[in-house]
């Protein structure tokens, strides 16, 4: 197996450790057990560090999502760039821009997570931070449909943010830094 390779399925793997034990484990999205048992969720690492490339990667996975109904939802995984946050939203803001140029607006949206997210209204130290804090830069690139499905189909989707913010305070930072460590951590023998 070659080192890009090898690197694409570790990152990979951490990526679905990280949505296994934070995402599920915590349950900060009620929605994704069901597509992360059900393997309908597509990983996609992008492994440019070029912000061109990196776009034509999201709307190349627009493509994927169109042509293939078997995936829900694809990660975006970008490994090798956007390690600054700032940098990351610049990333964002494009991305998001984009998807309505290519007339993908009501179709697809994205979340957005990162090592060192944080909430405009929450100092860099808040635990609630965690809730949008993944081992890489990522974009989540979300069916318009499903989601509103799912939100219809959940009690109290709209109360969901507010609770993520109150367990992860409980939980503190010092326990979710070490969930979110722990992702890196994995047996490439497995």
């Amino acid at each position: 197996m070659s080192d890009s390779a090898l690197s694409t399925d570790l990152v990979i793997a951490q990526t679905r450790k990280w949505v296994k034990t934070v995402v599920i484990g915590e349950h900060f999205c009620p929605f994704a057990s069901q597509v992360f048992d059900a393997q309908t969720i597509r990983y996609h690492v992008v492994a440019s560090q070029q912000l061109e490339a990196c776009l034509q990667a999201l709307i190349a996975e627009c493509q994927k999502l169109d042509e293939t109904q078997t995936i829900e939802t694809t990660l975006l995984v970008y490994p090798q760039g956007f390690a600054e946050f700032e940098d990351y939203l610049g990333l964002l803001e494009l991305a998001e821009d984009l998807l309505v140029v290519q007339g993908y607006e009501g179709i697809y949206q994205l979340a957005s997570f990162h090592p060192h997210y944080q909430f405009a209204d929450a100092d860099k130290d808040d635990p609630a931070n965690y809730t949008n804090r993944s081992p890489y830069p990522m974009l989540h690139l979300l069916r318009e449909s499903s989601l509103e499905k799912a939100i219809a189909d959940h009690p109290d989707s709209k109360l969901i943010p507010e609770r993520n913010q109150h367990h992860a305070r409980a939980l503190g930072q010092h326990k979710l830094a070490e969930l979110l460590e722990n992702c890196m951590n994995i047996d490439c023998d497995q």
